[in-house]
């Protein structure tokens, strides 16, 4: 609506979104405890650090509670882009801080001035849904958040169709999505037990792969082709009994030094890519 002859109210033009200041304030000190595992099980929200996360999260539609912007930092084009989107349709939930405001709610030394609080989407894998001879990732008791968030990175890049986790961590830790760069947000992730993971695997008739440093067989020489799982055990103890058996192929990534084994996360991408080659040259 307008008045006196065309000219906007002041009623009428965007509302400027809250401004804090304190770094104090209660509404930063909640997102804080949102840094706690507790916090984020008692409340089902995260904290999304950083432009480029942001931007995937709210492009992906996850479910936004409030978003903290620092202007004076949020100048990339990731954070321009989030904030526009901000504005056009959470504009009731965006507030603005204060650099001092920013330095106590941002992770570390991230000064590109965006925090998001969300309600994450929990996936169940009967919500999974898979294409023709898809490529599942399953892990187990993948305790650092920062490996599952590389793995759930690799498993964007080469298009897999779901990511699921037995125990290990909280699988929205922030730091999960900070190490996924927000492809946690694409990339289907369900938590499951094993033997509902065994269950679901067997109904949708996928193969399982399992890395193992004792196999006989180097994933080179393993077919990756088809309806393949391929599982992937803790940083510590690697995978448990439950994915041995003649159901079950194991495969090595070759060692050639002192060390016996890899990170987790860049097995997985080894994997992954083996995977991704030996599809790409039957196809």
């Amino acid at each position: 609506m307008r008045h006196d002859g065309g000219v906007p109210h002041p009623s009428d033009r965007p509302r400027r979104p809250e401004l804090i200041e304190s770094p104090a304030n209660p509404r930063i000190q909640a997102a804080l405890g949102l840094r706690t595992r507790r916090d984020r099980d008692r409340t089902g929200l995260t904290l999304v650090d950083g432009a480029r996360e942001a931007r995937r999260a709210l492009e992906a539609g996850v479910a936004l509670d409030q978003a903290f912007v620092c202007p004076e930092l949020a100048t990339s084009e990731d954070a321009r882009a989030a904030l526009e989107r901000l504005r056009r349709h959470h504009a009731d939930r965006l507030a603005e801080i204060s650099p001092r405001a920013n330095a106590r709610l941002a992770y570390g030394d991230r000064s590109d001035g965006l925090v998001l609080v969300v309600r994450p989407r929990r996936v169940e894998l009967s919500d999974v849904k898979l294409r023709p001879d898809p490529l599942v990732v399953i892990t187990e008791d993948v305790e650092k958040p920062g490996n599952l968030g590389a793995i759930l990175r690799s498993a964007d890049a080469v298009g897999v169709d779901a990511v699921v986790a037995i125990g290990g961590t909280d699988l929205f830790n922030p730091n999960v999505i900070r190490a996924s760069v927000g492809t946690v947000f694409g990339v289907p992730l369900a938590a499951a037990s094993g033997p509902a993971a065994i269950d679901w695997v067997n109904d949708h008739g996928l193969r399982l792969v399992a890395a193992r440093v004792d196999a006989p067989t180097l994933h080179v020489e393993a077919d990756l082709r088809g309806p393949v799982a391929l599982v992937l055990g803790s940083e510590a103890t690697g995978l448990s009994t439950t994915w041995r058996g003649p159901a079950v192929e194991s495969v090595r990534l070759p060692m050639e030094g002192v060390a016996d084994s890899l990170n987790v996360s860049v097995a997985a991408g080894v994997l992954l890519y083996e995977a991704w080659r030996q599809r790409r040259d039957s196809a």
